[in-house]
């Protein structure tokens, strides 16, 4: 090889060395910190609930792999919110590049606790809540999914069982005294107020604890059926919830279809595993360098409504025909 052709080769070979060096390193791991009020840490994953699963197997199509160029961090509130202010600062301590934040509560504690790391949510109505400024244009830190207004998803679930129930004249409402007495107890007042119900609230006043569940039940004022509100710090003792209510002989009226699962007779309810879907690909937006307060929240089209018929046999309930077909999962 003449000497002027190998100084042309090696100055071309050299010249590529640097791409092919940056070709070959991985990319830099992506930290989200995935943060649930109620559900079990080994829950949150592939091998949890249909939306869990849901999440991660999207995250996996959109190129994300745990423990390859991702990491997941878990956390649980257990279902106590007198801990969240702790949970939160442990969480914001780690500096994640994203926070994923299920449900009202811990969205406000990392509102508050920061402006600068990136939060995707899923909560109710994220303006009337205070949380963001516009759904359309978040503006912040904040993006992520808004299931719609308390006033829609409660007059819907008190409409399926008034169907169910065409004698329904008093509702009790299982909910945190904090809840009952915001906007969103207004909300569910109006609501039954609009159905023609009487609602009478059976208040938590010591937080989400199975004592206190097991209180209310043995002093539950006498109602034609009861609501369970939507605060997911209930999921933590959801199966003592289904118990209870069917100890007592009591039709209720889920916000999640993983209640009738658990035995409970009727839930209604965002299509829980295409929206974390969806929370998913706002992840991935983010991760990949949008901001979120340009990222407006999403808002689902498809509620589910769940019964479970080995329980309405239990209870002695004849559900018309026209509701049966119009259910999405039917328990039997």
């Amino acid at each position: 090889m003449r000497r002027r052709e190998f100084i042309t080769l090696f100055a071309c070979t050299a010249a590529t060395w640097p791409l092919a060096a940056r070709a070959r390193q991985p990319a830099r791991l992506k930290r989200i910190a995935f943060v649930s009020p109620a559900l079990k840490v080994n829950e949150m994953g592939l091998s949890g609930p249909p939306q869990y699963r849901a999440f991660f197997e999207e995250l996996s199509r959109l190129g994300y792999v745990e423990g390859q160029n991702l990491v997941v961090d878990r956390y649980s509130g257990e279902g106590r919110p007198e801990r969240y202010s702790e949970l939160v600062r442990d969480v914001i301590n780690t500096h994640p590049d994203l926070i994923l934040a299920v449900a009202a509560r811990l969205s406000l504690d990392f509102k508050m606790a920061t402006t600068t790391i990136p939060i995707v949510t899923i909560v109710n109505d994220p303006v009337a809540l205070g949380l963001v400024a516009s759904i359309a244009r978040p503006g912040g830190n904040i993006t992520g999914v808004t299931i719609g207004t308390e006033l829609e998803l409660i007059g819907k679930r008190i409409e399926l069982l008034v169907e169910a129930m065409p004698g329904l004249s008093t509702l009790g409402y299982l909910v945190s005294r904090s809840y009952w007495e915001d906007m969103r107890g207004a909300a569910a007042r109006e609501a039954a107020q609009r159905a023609g119900v009487s609602l009478k609230a059976a208040l938590l006043d010591s937080g989400f604890y199975q004592t206190e569940y097991q209180r209310i039940f043995s002093s539950m004022e006498r109602a034609d059926a009861l609501m369970v509100s939507d605060e997911a710090e209930h999921l933590a003792s959801g199966a003592a919830i289904v118990e209870l209510a069917a100890a007592g002989r009591i039709p209720t009226m889920y916000a999640y279809g993983e209640y009738v699962r658990l035995g409970g007779l009727m839930a209604y309810s965002i299509d829980l595993p295409e929206t974390f879907r969806r929370l998913a690909s706002l992840v991935d937006k983010v991760l990949k360098g949008s901001s979120p307060g340009d990222i407006p929240f999403y808002r689902p089209t498809k509620f589910e409504l769940s019964i479970n018929l080995k329980t309405a046999k239990a209870l002695g309930l004849a559900l018309p025909a026209m509701l049966l077909v119009r259910a999405d999962q039917v328990v039997e």
